[in-house]
């Protein structure tokens, strides 16, 4: 036996098994309806419209399936979608959550070939609210109802994760930072090499690249969706911020540095585009992660979050430019960022 609890010889990876890139096709995307008021304090209201644009911008792409609490909450969910006119396949399911962070929360899938026959599976890590900053009862239960929605396998990695804290390019790249996936309040049992071989085994990774700090008012202590992406192969979008006296400024320069030495497939290095940053968003005294590099891939949409900001059309323009076959969809996110994540962290893509 290894140490994840699998039989030798039985780990994702050596069955086959590896995470696609998140522009690879999906069958649906699914997401966790927000409920819980004390992740927006004093400001929950305006975040249903938002997320109501969301799914309509989804629901033209993929299959959107949505998590509610119960039969009420669900009736709820599905007014708010027909009065908007949502169209689209939208199924929903009845699963408790402590809060909305479907990225983090949810198992993350993988998927093998086998005669003729795509084959997917489930992952489910261990979920500790960040470091025990919130209760997660609920959430810590969901990746096996989603594996069990979906008929699936369900591999349990035997480390804690969240969904936020990596990227892939489908092709054995990993990104993630060592704020986050070396802090104690993690896997402290763990060392740098022992995360790095599991990340192996779990999702079919060979090469870990590791960038420094997170961003401002992150209370995931550092995770890569608001900062570092993905958007090819060979190819990431990093956010920079430009004022050096921003808090941001030191340790985006440092992940932009860091990016730049890094090799990529075959050894080349990695293509590297910059992404400016809104500017500092602030409510009620405290800092929020607001980055456009929080923007989620759908089968023919991106949804980039919002700021009200000079920057917003910058950052479309740039995405667009990345991906010319799928429309960027700009979803103002200055209330919903006040629960400190934005559309990555609200969804999970499931593999076609």
């Amino acid at each position: 036996m290894n140490r994840s609890g699998l039989p030798a010889g039985g780990t994702p990876a050596a069955l086959g098994y590896r995470m696609p890139a998140e522009w690879e096709p999906h069958q649906a995307t699914w997401l966790a309806w927000p409920h819980n008021r004390d992740s927006w304090p004093g400001k929950f209201e305006p975040v249903e419209p938002v997320m109501v644009k969301a799914v309509c911008a989804l629901a033209a792409s993929e299959t959107v399936r949505i998590d509610v609490l119960d039969a009420d909450h669900e009736r709820r969910v599905r007014e708010l979608l027909d009065a908007a006119g949502a169209a689209g396949p939208i199924q929903f399911h009845q699963i408790p959550t402590n809060d909305a962070w479907r990225r983090d929360h949810g198992a993350i899938f993988v998927r093998r070939q086998t005669s003729e026959v795509m084959r997917l599976a489930a992952i489910d890590w261990k979920f500790n609210a960040w470091g025990g900053k919130y209760p997660y009862d609920l959430d810590d239960a969901v990746p096996a109802r989603m594996a069990e929605i979906l008929g699936i396998p369900c591999f349990k990695a035997g480390m804690v994760l969240e969904g936020g804290a990596i990227d892939v390019n489908g092709r054995g790249l990993l990104l993630t930072t060592e704020a986050c996936l070396l802090n104690p309040n993690r896997n402290p049992e763990l060392s740098r090499a022992e995360i790095e071989r599991r990340l192996g085994e779990m999702l079919g990774v060979h090469t870990i690249l590791w960038l420094g700090q997170g961003i401002a008012g992150d209370d995931t202590d550092g995770h890569i969706d608001d900062i570092t992406r993905f958007v090819a192969e060979d190819t990431v979008v990093t956010a920079v911020e430009q004022d050096p006296d921003d808090l941001n400024f030191e340790p985006l320069q440092d992940n932009l540095r860091r990016l730049r030495s890094m090799s990529g497939a075959q050894g080349r290095p990695l293509k590297v585009i910059t992404l400016p940053m809104p500017a500092p968003l602030c409510y009620q005294g405290q800092r929020l992660p607001a980055s456009y590099a929080n923007f989620y891939i759908a089968n023919r949409v991106v949804l980039m979050p919002g700021f009200n900001d000079r920057n917003d059309e910058v950052a479309r323009a740039t995405l667009q430019s990345l991906f010319p076959d799928r429309r960027v969809a700009v979803i103002d996110c200055t209330d919903l960022i006040w629960g400190l994540g934005a559309f990555h962290c609200l969804t999970q893509q499931v593999p076609a």
